[in-house]
């Protein structure tokens, strides 16, 4: 059972997820330790591409309080651990007009650090309005049922 760690809810909000992956990420050993802490943060992080390799940018690792010299860039760019083909697929995915590849959740599975990532589609403003509307709908809906 993975233990999430945290989630990007604002991924949620502004895109429309087609497809979810999951990649093992290049980190340091007091990255390690701070994300287990849970100091980390996804919000507006984006993954890119060239084909070959693929990294995640703008994802924020707080430094560990005890790695003093060890400690690296919190927002520097980390690498990815996918197969090529997927690489590969997921670049001429990108490469399509209007999809990203967002960060949705970064969890351990046994000993490794994941991030889960998803191929993205991004959300107009009317169709925000609708999701928001969907879900207060479903929310009276429920209050509704719990009332009888």
């Amino acid at each position: 059972m993975p233990k999430i760690v945290t989630q990007n809810r604002k991924a949620f909000h502004d895109y429309f997820v087609e497809e979810k992956f999951e990649a093992g990420i290049s980190l340091a050993g007091t990255e390690v330790k701070s994300i287990r802490q849970g100091t980390i943060n996804l919000k507006d992080s984006y993954c890119k591409t060239d084909g070959r390799e693929i990294f995640v940018v703008g994802m924020h690792i707080s430094p560990y309080e005890k790695g003093n010299i060890f400690n690296k860039d919190p927002l520097r760019e980390r690498k990815l651990l996918m197969h090529k083909k997927e690489i590969l697929r997921l670049f001429n995915e990108v490469k399509k007009d209007g999809y990203s590849l967002i960060p949705l959740s970064v969890y351990f599975k046994n000993a490794h650090v994941k991030v889960e990532i998803g191929l993205c589609k991004g959300k107009k403003l009317y169709d925000k309005r609708e999701s928001a509307a969907k879900r207060d709908a479903q929310r009276e809906i429920e209050r509704k049922m719990g009332r009888d």
